[in-house]
């Protein structure tokens, strides 16, 4: 099989250890990775901003890059989202591109999503890498989650994580506050949203919190530091089945 990975914009600007970890988790399924070159941004910013031009203009560009692969591997619920559901929708009207874009969303997949049916598809997938002393949680991203169905997938291949020990916090569904343009358009809403995750989080007692959005994950680990917690680690879940957690 001949992947695309999709890398987002964060992980490639903030993060980038996360792309390897996802790029040598799929290879581990056995599959061809490429990481196209030219990609740029999903237009996710631009349609919520409403400017549906640029966002129109971003999909075609997108699409155009990612069509002739099998399948289509993102680190990112909520830029996974924008291929799967908002990029047939932004070009229906359209005839030269409809078909195109409701083919690229077809193919897309969000990464936990992807292990996890590699993983039951394919007898030969070796166990991921990743070991981790010690006890973490999980919070789930509201695009992940609610517009995608990401929920037992991350939970059970962390289950395969040598030495982890996976403690659910209160509210793990709950939104950080992050949310993109609405943590600075309502920065005091943002603030007391995220205060109650890093409570709920800090209640488990875990060593760390684990996440399949970077934007979740920065949002968290920069409130986190603020209210004095320099301890608690903030992964994404690639980083930790590919063993690039840093322990």
């Amino acid at each position: 099989m001949r992947v695309a990975l999709y890398v987002t914009c964060l992980v490639d600007l903030m993060r980038p250890a996360i792309g390897f970890a996802a790029l040598r988790l799929i290879e581990a399924c056995g599959c061809e990775v490429v990481v196209p070159p030219a990609q740029t941004c999903c237009g996710q910013p631009a349609w919520n901003a409403g400017n549906r031009p640029l966002a129109i203009e971003l999909a075609r560009k997108a699409i155009g890059e990612l069509e002739n692969y099998d399948a289509i591997v993102v680190p990112s619920g909520s830029c996974a989202d924008q291929i799967r559901n908002v990029y047939p929708q932004l070009l229906a009207d359209q005839p030269a591109w409809a078909e195109r874009a409701r083919r690229v969303a077809g193919n897309c997949r969000e990464l936990t999503t992807f292990l996890h049916e590699m993983s039951r598809s394919t007898a030969e997938i070796p166990d991921f890498p990743g070991e981790f002393a010690g006890s973490a949680t999980y919070h789930d991203s509201c695009k992940g989650l609610r517009a995608l169905g990401v929920k037992e997938q991350p939970r059970e291949l962390l289950a395969r994580v040598r030495g982890l020990t996976l403690r659910e916090m209160d509210e793990c569904e709950a939104c950080c506050g992050f949310g993109g343009a609405f943590s600075v358009r309502f920065a005091d809403v943002s603030t007391r949203i995220v205060d109650d995750k890093c409570a709920a989080i800090a209640r488990t007692g875990a060593d760390a919190v684990i996440g399949g959005d970077l934007g979740c994950l920065l949002n968290i680990e920069g409130r986190l530091r603020r209210l004095g917690d320099q301890t608690t680690r903030v992964l994404h879940i690639a980083e930790v089945l590919a063993g690039g957690d840093g322990s």
